[in-house]
């Protein structure tokens, strides 16, 4: 017999909620999670991005809640802003018709205004730790009341540098509060931490062997350093998803691959973990909304975004390790539903991806493009060895470039030597993607041979110049006037 969430504990007017907005069965970790948090002990969760994670928590907690009282109850940390605004979306969603409220407390919104919500006595406040621990140094924020306290993709908050306001906010509360962790992955940092802050917490591991979810497809095309960005184009082109998130690891490379994708006929846009809420917000909703098709960001950008429809997720650089990959791919595959996984790297990348498939337990299947559609690589005229980035022209692009290594090596084998069709991009340090931009060029002046007095005669100014003027936003472009050296 199947689980409901009566029968976990959940009254009618929250499960009623839940079938308004069609959830009617509990995830697994909702199953596992919900009992142990009413029961009142501390709770280490574990469970793959994607799951439900968040009503695993928020439902026995606003159970729990006394609406009759003007008081705050419960606190909810999590390590982004947006994250943030969609936990207290759901309180909002499920707690409206129970009388629960529930405020966004995060950085980067308006100080005052949100200090003058708190006098509408929310039942509880969903927050990052900086904006929590500010309010709290103002005494606009009172923990006295406070019985349960949540720390939401702790992997992720403690990655961030968090561990010490948390532990304030912790501190602040009844010392007989309940303390939560629910995270996708159990890193040695949430367990000590853990083992600091809990009273013999239950632990819950969900699929412990598989931290990404099932749902989800892993796909590898293979393609030179050069053609990676062609490679994304003709991915895009050919999934033609409703929404897709690219991956890039540097800062520098999301206008210039997002400018170059929209050069492309693409409906593209760069996603920055520091641009400015308005600006975040209406990107987000214009990317929910299906008016845009491909958000391109860096792994801090995308922490924690949720956006529901969201099919494919694009690693146009390998991610850092194992625990990045697991959080990229996280944001498809939501709640049992379909997802792809792709990543673009070159020969020499294919040893990350074997790796990942060791750590995760994963599989991650090698395919190729071959007249516009979706082949393995044995298919492709000329063999795996032109890869996904290749063309179809029966293998002339293939034996081209191995009839112009003569040419490289008499010149040399310089960056820039040879024909200007293999001045190909240099690898950056994070095994990522360069294209022949102004920062690339600036990459292979700055690695080749020059005679000192030029080296000296380059300027911060100057190489922040290149960099600023690939497309940017003028907020981000103002912010490097500012500092050169950011």
């Amino acid at each position: 017999m199947k689980a409901t969430f009566e029968s976990l504990g959940i009254g009618s007017a929250l499960a009623e909620a839940l079938a308004r907005h069609g959830i009617v069965e509990p995830s697994k970790i909702q199953e596992e999670a919900i009992p142990a948090v009413l029961a009142g002990g501390d709770l280490l969760a574990q469970s793959q991005t994607g799951t439900g994670k968040t009503i695993a928590y928020l439902l026995p907690i606003m159970e729990k809640i006394d609406p009759a009282a003007k008081e705050l109850q419960a606190v909810v940390l999590t390590p982004t802003r947006e994250l943030g605004v969609q936990v207290a979306a759901e309180i909002e969603k499920l707690g409206a018709a129970s009388g629960i409220r529930g405020q966004a407390l995060i950085g980067g919104a308006a100080l005052s205004r949100q200090v003058e919500r708190l006098k509408l006595h929310p039942h509880i406040v969903v927050g990052t730790p900086g904006r929590i621990a500010e309010l709290l140094g103002m005494r606009k924020l009172k923990m006295h009341r406070v019985r349960t306290i949540v720390i939401d993709e702790a992997d992720q908050m403690f990655a961030l540098g968090a561990a010490k306001e948390a532990e304030g906010i912790i501190e602040s509360a009844l010392r007989d509060r309940q303390l939560l962790f629910f995270s996708a992955t159990l890193t040695p940092d949430v367990r000590r931490l853990a083992g600091r802050w809990m009273r013999e917490p239950r632990e819950i591991e969900v699929d412990p062997g598989s931290r990404t979810a099932g749902g989800i497809e892993h796909l590898v095309f293979v393609c030179e350093e050069r053609d990676k960005l062609d490679t994304l184009r003709r991915l895009v082109r050919l999934y033609d998803p409703k929404s897709a998130l690219v991956f890039v690891n540097e800062l520098d490379a999301i206008a210039e691959v997002a400018s170059k994708l929209r050069h492309a006929g693409l409906s593209a846009e760069a996603l920055y973990g520091d641009a400015p809420k308005q600006e975040r917000t209406t990107l987000l909703g214009r990317f929910r909304s299906g008016k845009l098709q491909t958000l391109v960001a860096t792994d801090v950008a995308a922490r924690g975004l949720d956006i529901e429809g969201l099919t494919h997720v694009f690693h146009l650089q390998p991610a850092l390790d194992a625990d990045h990959y697991v959080h990229r791919a996280g944001r498809t595959g939501r709640m049992g539903r379909s997802g792809w996984s792709v990543s673009i790297v070159t020969e020499q990348e294919m040893f990350i991806i074997r790796k990942f498939e060791k750590q995760l337990g994963i599989a991650v299947h090698r395919k190729a493009m071959y007249k516009g559609q979706v082949v393995e690589p044995h298919e492709v005229r000329g063999g795996p060895a032109r890869g996904a980035g290749g063309r179809d022209n029966g293998g002339r692009e293939a034996s081209a470039r191995q009839a112009d290594k003569p040419a490289r090596a008499e010149a040399g084998g310089k960056p820039g030597a040879g024909s200007a069709a293999d001045r190909r991009p240099l690898l950056a340090r994070t095994g990522g993607f360069r294209t022949m931009g102004a920062a690339s060029i600036r990459n292979e002046r700055e690695n080749a041979p020059s005679h000192p007095e030029t080296a000296q005669r380059k300027k911060a100014s100057e190489r922040a110049a290149d960099r600023k003027n690939k497309g940017a936003p003028r907020w981000l472009k103002e912010k490097q006037n500012r500092d050169p050296n950011s």
